[in-house]
């Protein structure tokens, strides 16, 4: 198979063992996977099935006990912690449930902290921080702490510091758990315009099936291994594909 050919990722018998002797657990038992460029992908499957295991592995945030992980033909299992560390910053974006921005911190800048750690200036963290948070509609909320914004707000927030480093992949671990139903629907159109719109490469881990309903695929783990692997059809983003994304309102009407 020719490299231009190859997925964006492949994963090729995936395990991971925690401990040892009679506590160790063996929480991925022989993973195989293949993620396409510009796919977004559902992680489902019960509590223990070996589905956060599989996103902290596809992150970089954790090394396989064996098997195979190629990153754009790239041995990741191979790699240094170091160069581990530079992929996530060249390539992935994170976005988590909990919504993890700085309390004193204004909006913009918690958006910045990942060019900071790049060591790019001021001028140029100040420009695509806020091009960011207009992509996620939130132009004008740029000097507000995170105690002034709303849930949805706050996610908004953290998807635009994700993706500020214009990043391959983004991945999303439960990012509408904290959220109602409507700000759980706005994250996840928002999730899609990214996807659809920039060819951001989605992966994410959700328990809600009509979050996962806006993915192209969803892959489902069961006991440490991809039980199935379903193509959806008719993404629930598809309904609305020209649809204007929310703009911010008001903290008080946002609450």
């Amino acid at each position: 198979m020719s490299e231009a050919s190859l997925p964006l990722i492949r994963l090729r018998g995936i395990t991971k063992m925690y401990g040892e002797g009679a506590t160790a657990l063996l929480a991925l038992k022989g993973v195989d996977l293949d993620i396409a460029s510009g796919d977004f992908v559902a992680i489902m499957g019960p509590s223990g099935s070996g589905k956060s295991t599989a996103m902290n592995t596809l992150g970089c945030l954790d090394t396989p006990t064996s098997g195979e992980y190629l990153f754009q033909g790239v041995h990741v299992e191979s790699l240094s912690r170091d160069q581990r560390a530079l992929l996530r910053r060249r390539f992935f974006g994170f976005v988590f449930q909990g919504f993890n921005l700085l309390a004193r911190t204004s909006a913009q800048e918690n958006v910045e902290l990942p060019l900071l750690y790049r060591g790019e200036a001021a001028g140029a963290r100040h420009a695509s921080a806020a091009r960011a948070l207009d992509q996620v509609g939130l132009k004008g909320w740029e000097h507000h702490l995170p105690s002034e914004l709303s849930g949805g707000q706050q996610q908004r927030v953290a998807i635009a510091r994700a993706i500020v480093t214009q990043p391959a992949v983004l991945l999303a671990d439960e990012p509408t758990g904290n959220l109602d139903t409507q700000r759980s629907r706005e994250i996840m159109e928002l999730l899609w315009r990214l996807n659809a719109d920039q060819g951001i490469t989605v992966l994410m881990v959700t328990h809600e099936p009509d979050m996962a309903a806006y993915a192209r695929r969803i892959v489902r783990f069961v006991d440490g291994l991809v039980e199935s692997d379903v193509r959806n059809e008719h993404p629930a983003g598809l309904e609305h594909p020209g649809a204007a994304l929310p703009v911010a309102a008001p903290v008080a009407e946002a609450r």
